[in-house]
């Protein structure tokens, strides 16, 4: 079980991450004290760490700052009501494996949370088949599976449906998908994502595949395997 260390000082935003994580199989500590959570976080013990840039003791900059210069790698969520792309970027150069601004849906919290650890290099090889009900996926051919069909896909359109079908039934953002499927750490306000999952939406059909993606406007996107998650 995978252990995650909390380092937020509001407590409402300190429950709803441990709540999430601990709902998807994680186990977390929370502390509220950027000095406290520096030095729980230089123990070594923990396989992520969520972190908030403004904290009593010691800011986050400061506290990861202080662990990489410990040579501590633990891959780290910085979380902060700073929007400012400065801010981003300051907290990614200071180490920061990742950023995620305020207000912020949990659902991609611990999604961000998840890619971090498939990038830590102690994770096992993931898996090149992929079964989601009945639909079949083949990264190294490259072939979608479903009802005895099968149809070869384009490279982006594999990456993207390996997101969904890796992350099924939960909610994605378009940013999140972004960064993991297209590298950019921004939205580039373009109709990339639609235009591919058009496609993707269409190839399901054609299949007769059970799980479909829909849309939640305003929200992102979500591979649904049953009628019982819309």
């Amino acid at each position: 079980m995978r252990n995650v260390l909390c380092i937020e000082d509001d407590p409402d935003t300190s429950q709803e991450i441990a709540a999430q994580l601990r709902r998807v199989g994680y186990t977390v500590e929370c502390v509220a004290d950027g000095a406290l959570g520096l030095q729980r976080a230089l123990s070594g013990t923990f396989d992520a760490i969520t972190l908030d840039r403004m904290l009593p003791g010691l800011d986050g900059l400061g506290v990861i700052t202080s662990l990489r210069a410990a040579g501590v790698r633990t891959p780290v969520l910085m979380i902060s009501a700073m929007s400012d792309v400065d801010d981003r970027i300051r907290g990614l150069r200071a180490g920061g494996d990742d950023y995620l601004v305020k207000p912020f849906v949990s659902e991609e919290m611990a999604t961000r949370i998840e890619v971090l650890l498939r990038r830590n290099n102690d994770i096992p090889e993931r898996e090149t088949v992929l079964q989601v009900a009945d639909l079949v996926l083949d990264l190294l051919s490259r072939e979608l599976r479903c009802a005895g069909r099968s149809i070869a896909l384009p490279a982006t359109e594999l990456r993207l449906l390996e997101f969904l079908m890796r992350n099924p039934d939960v909610l994605v953002t378009r940013a999140l998908i972004f960064e993991v499927v297209w590298g950019y750490h921004f939205d580039p306000g373009t109709k990339l994502i639609d235009v591919h999952l058009t496609r993707l939406r269409k190839r399901l059909e054609n299949l007769g595949c059970a799980p479909v993606i829909t849309t939640l406007r305003g929200s992102g996107f979500k591979l649904v395997t049953s009628a019982a998650n819309p």
